[in-house]
């Protein structure tokens, strides 16, 4: 990965169009490879002196003969046992072949103890075991596996454990001899080292060992608990903090996200500088991974332009056919307000020629108080059917609005009777009424005047001082725009009812529900009433209790500022030449400004309803923090120094005075899985070089295969003849005990 560099951004660029992600990476298949054949022919034609090699490591198991160049099995650590119902009969899964089966992979067990590469399963080993022995061609004849055993394991291996192996392949397998040795120093010896410290960066752990004159110092030897395991589940809690509704749901397992680190991660060499910048709006199409996951997408029917045509005019029938219907509507209800006028005249004409008496019989029956209300009711009715016949017509001319007259004003109440006091009562009111509207009718006209002339003010003083008057623009701006951040962060608090806000307004209500509301002394005499709202202030306290809340009055509110931010933005657009469309609050808004966007879905536009964005997730950032946890372990909350401090404290510290110390630092050999992320041995060079001294010459180097040298190292050590000096015998076995080991030089791979 060459050194990152801070891309220049035009100045235009920002806002410019991205173009579709050319590149959608998916989500690979479990790891299911069919069932690995059995080889009979090597093992009845070999000698029995040849030796089974087996890297039992934790994230795959690898054997295979001696004379092999590469291991003939290559599995995941993993077995599953079930009875199958149906067929009345136990199946056995091993490795790779549980992908096959659904009930397997639910079944599915580990031979390692979880986050370790410590074997804790031993059903399952004795199950891997099993199979490799099979499927290298042993037939198992006089129950035994009559060739020796060659098996790697992790530095400072655990006595219990190596002797529970011990055990297992001498008491069960009855195998001839076994031999131990670190997977990292097999890996160092295979590539020729002698001398230089070797780190090992595997799948569950990472191991820094000083290597002098093929002889390992296992006292200054340490550990980093960190792998490309650890890796992987740090990706996935990631992307799961990044996405919580999407990969909590089970669409992506374990080996999935070991494939996303695998392809898409990198180890930074500039990593502070390069989290920095990696969001930058320039080149985001390039470093933003799209990974799409399985989904389906919603149908939709496409109809041709015939049918489109035919529906836009079912449409217009239909709404023709509505507007029909609606003006017959109204035209029934016009006819039945005639009728019902000519009703009311006719009865105010026999009114008006019968008896008082008479009169009165006719009002009661119709339900109205006197002739005055008839009248009324008559002049209402001409109005509405003068007013619906211009609406449906258009040819009326409406009347004169009458100015209000109220005759009863002037009249003493003496003179009046009970009927004429009420009347005057309501002409009161009826006056009341109209003087107020004429008085906010003024009032209107005022404040209009006044707007105008505050406006004029405003732009004399903008036409004197220019200079002065965007400035106090920009800070009114900035004012209501604290205001709208104001509210909204008052909103969110009492959405919280740990913040202060939610707080004083719990209290604000338990004082009120109190028997004796704070501030407020009970009356004497025992009453219960608290005099609460006899001061004006008292009512101060509900404006509290409803400040935040989401009412219309508050939205109004809200609609105020924010038209009034877009006037102060309009004025300052026209007369301010600094102030620019991208200056704007509704721009700066602009998702292509978004760091939360760039960040969940990268440089390009994203729909919501859209099932295919749906499933997708963008690794950006990712790619490059998951890895640099081995060079930085406090960012995943590790309480362990990096592998930069720990080969300074090995090499400048508990080495300081050896004489191998500057030939330790000529080799400083990388093996593991982790050495296969791009840009790793460069970022530990660069440094390494940057924390030891000037004159020290250093050179970091990696493995030729950093994940199958273990293995060759293995067999290429059984193959030699010094070699067999170091295998436990099933005499020594049996003399000695299961926790007898040997420790040798022959070949100088620690035991």
């Amino acid at each position: 990965m060459p050194h990152y560099t801070l891309p220049i951004e035009p100045p235009s660029g920002r806002n410019s169009p991205k173009p579709a992600a050319t590149r959608v990476y998916n989500i690979s298949d479990p790891p299911y490879y069919g069932q690995l054949p059995a080889d009979t022919a090597t093992y009845r034609n070999g000698s029995h002196a040849t030796a089974i090699v087996i890297d039992n490591g934790s994230s795959s198991v690898r054997a295979g003969w001696q004379t092999d160049h590469a291991p003939r099995l290559q599995f995941p650590p993993l077995m599953a046992r079930y009875t199958d119902r149906k067929l009345n009969r136990k199946l056995n899964f091993i490795g790779s072949e549980i992908y096959f089966d659904g009930t397997a992979r639910g079944q599915a067990k580990n031979v390692y103890e979880p986050g370790s590469d410590i074997v804790n399963n031993w059903d399952v080993q004795e199950g891997l075991l099993d199979y490799v022995f099979i499927k290298l061609g042993i037939d198992g004849r006089n129950q035994a596996v009559d060739r020796p055993v060659v098996m790697t394991e992790p530095l400072a291996n655990l006595g219990y454990s190596r002797r529970v192996m011990n055990e297992i392949l001498f008491d069960l397998y009855n195998v001839p001899s076994v031999a131990y040795g670190v997977d990292s120093l097999f890996s160092y010896d295979y590539n020729g080292g002698n001398t230089g410290l070797v780190v090992s960066s595997a799948n569950m752990s990472t191991h820094l060992i000083p290597v002098v004159d093929r002889q390992p110092l296992v006292a200054q030897a340490t550990r980093l608990d960190w792998g490309r395991a650890q890796c992987a589940e740090y990706l996935h809690r990631l992307l799961k903090t990044k996405y919580p509704g999407l990969l909590t749901s089970g669409k992506v397992n374990e080996t999935q996200i070991e494939d996303l680190v695998r392809s898409h991660c990198y180890v930074s060499q500039d990593y502070d500088n390069e989290t920095k910048h990696l969001l930058d709006w320039s080149g985001l199409e390039d470093r933003d991974h799209i990974v799409q996951l399985p989904f389906q997408e919603k149908e939709i029917v496409q109809k041709s332009e015939e049918e489109i045509r035919r529906a836009e005019e079912k449409r217009k029938e239909g709404g023709r056919r509505l507007q029909e219907q609606a003006a017959k509507m109204r035209l029934d209800k016009l006819i039945r307000k005639e009728q019902e006028l000519d009703y009311f005249k006719q009865l105010q004409e026999q009114i008006q020629q019968s008896t008082k008496k008479d009169a009165r019989v006719l009002l009661d029956e119709e339900e109205f108080k006197d002739e005055n209300a008839l009248e009324r009711k008559i002049k209402e009715m001409e109005k509405s059917i003068r007013k619906q016949r211009n609406r449906d017509v258009g040819d009326l001319e409406e009347e004169p609005e009458e100015p209000p007259s109220y005759p009863l004003l002037g009249v003493p109440d003496e003179e009046l009777d009970e009927e004429g006091i009420k009347q005057k009562k309501a002409q009161r009111l009826l006056k009341s009424n109209h003087e107020a509207r004429a008085r906010a009718k003024v009032e209107k006209e005022a404040e209009k005047a006044r707007q105008a002339e505050i406006q004029r003010q405003d732009n004399e003083r903008r036409e004197a001082d220019l200079d002065s008057w965007v400035e106090e623009r920009r800070a009114a701006r900035q004012a209501v725009i604290q205001q709208i951040k104001d509210r909204n962060r008052l909103k969110a608090e009492l959405g919280n009812r740990k913040s202060q806000a939610s707080q004083m307004r719990m209290k604000h209500i338990a004082n009120l529900a109190s028997d004796n509301p704070q501030g407020r002394k009970r009356r004497r005499g025992g009453n219960d009433d608290d005099n609460f709202g006899a001061d004006d202030a008292d009512w101060m306290i509900y404006r509290d209790i409803q400040a935040g809340r989401n009412d219309d009055d508050e939205d109004d509110e809200q609609e105020d500022l924010g038209a009034q931010l877009k006037n102060i933005e309009g004025q300052l657009l026209k007369y301010d030449p600094n102030f620019t469309e991208h200056s704007t609050q509704e721009a700066q808004k602009d998702w292509t400004k978004s760091l939360v966007h760039a960040f969940l879905r990268g440089p390009w536009p994203s729909d919501a309803e859209s099932a295919k964005e749906s499933n997708q997730f963008h690794l950006n950032v990712e790619r490059i923090r998951a890895p640099e946890v081995v060079f930085q372990p406090s960012i995943a909350g590790v309480d362990q120094a990096g592998i930069v401090e720990i080969a300074e404290d090995i090499v400048m510290q508990r080495l300081s005075g050896h004489d191998a110390r500057d030939a330790i630092l000529k080799d400083v050999f990388l093996t593991g899985g982790y050495a296969l992320f791009e840009g790793f041995e460069e970022r530990l060079q660069r440094e390494l070089r940057a924390v030891l001294p000037a004159d020290v010459q250093m050179c970091v180097r990696r493995a030729k295969n950093p994940v199958l040298d273990a293995w060759k190292g293995a067999a290429k050590w059984a193959s030699s003849s010094e070699s067999r000096q170091a295998f436990i015998t099933r005499e020594e076995y049996q003399e000695m005990g299961p926790d007898y080991i040997k420790e040798h030089n022959l070949g100088n791979i620690y035991n």
